[in-house]
C-alpha cells in the first residue's frame, strides 16, 4: 500500500475512533448536564458539589460505552490496570471540569442556573481534550500489530502482519 494510502486508512479509523468517541461523550455529557440540573434545583447541594457528583455520574457510565464500544477492539488483558489508569485520567479530568465551574461560581459569583451550564459545559469541553488523549493513549491501548484482529476492510491478520484490503468502489475512475 502506499504512503498515501496508509496515512488515508489511519485517518478513517482515527475519524472512526474521534466519532464513537463523541457518541459516548454526548451520552456521557446528557447525563452529567440532567443530573447536575437536578441536583442543583431540587437539592441544597452546592453548585459545585452538585457538578461533581454529576460528572462521577457521567463517567462511570462512561467507563461502559468506551470498554464494550469505542475501544472494544483495544487490549483487554490488564483491566485493573485499565480500570485505575481510566478513573486517574477521569479525576484529572474531573479537576479541569469542576475547576472551570469553581472558578466561575466562586471566583466571579457567576452561579445563575444559566451561568452554572455554561460553565460546566465549557469544562466538559476543555476536560473532554485531555481525556480523548489520555484514554486513547494510556487507558486502552492499541494491540501490537501482530496480535491485532482487525475486523471489517480495515485489514486481514495474514503471516503475523496486518495487510490492507481494498475496497471495491463502483467508480473504477475514483482508485
Amino acid at each position: 500500500m502506499s504512503e498515501r494510502g496508509a496515512l488515508r486508512a489511519r485517518l478513517e479509523l482515527l475519524a472512526r475512533e474521534v466519532a464513537k468517541f463523541g457518541v459516548v461523550g454526548a451520552v456521557g455529557l446528557v447525563v452529567n448536564m440532567a443530573v447536575s440540573n437536578l441536583l442543583w434545583r431540587y437539592t441544597e447541594i452546592p453548585t459545585v458539589r452538585a457538578g461533581l457528583l454529576a460528572t462521577v455520574v457521567a463517567i462511570l457510565g462512561n467507563y461502559i460505552g468506551f470498554r464494550y464500544w469505542t475501544y472494544r477492539d483495544r487490549d483487554k488483558s490488564g483491566r485493573t490496570r485499565e480500570l485505575t489508569l481510566f478513573l486517574l485520567f477521569s479525576a484529572v479530568g474531573a479537576v479541569i471540569e469542576t475547576g472551570v465551574l469553581y472558578t466561575a461560581t466562586y471566583g466571579f459569583g457567576w452561579n445563575s442556573p444559566l451561568q452554572s451550564n455554561v460553565f460546566k459545559i465549557l469544562g466538559i469541553g476543555i476536560a473532554t481534550l485531555f481525556r480523548f488523549w489520555s484514554y486513547r493513549t494510556w487507558v486502552f491501548k492499541a494491540l501490537p500489530a501482530e496480535k491485532a484482529v482487525p475486523s471489517g476492510p480495515e485489514g486481514i491478520l495474514k503471516q503475523g502482519r496486518t495487510e490492507q484490503v481494498s475496497r471495491v468502489e463502483a467508480d473504477p475512475v475514483r482508485r
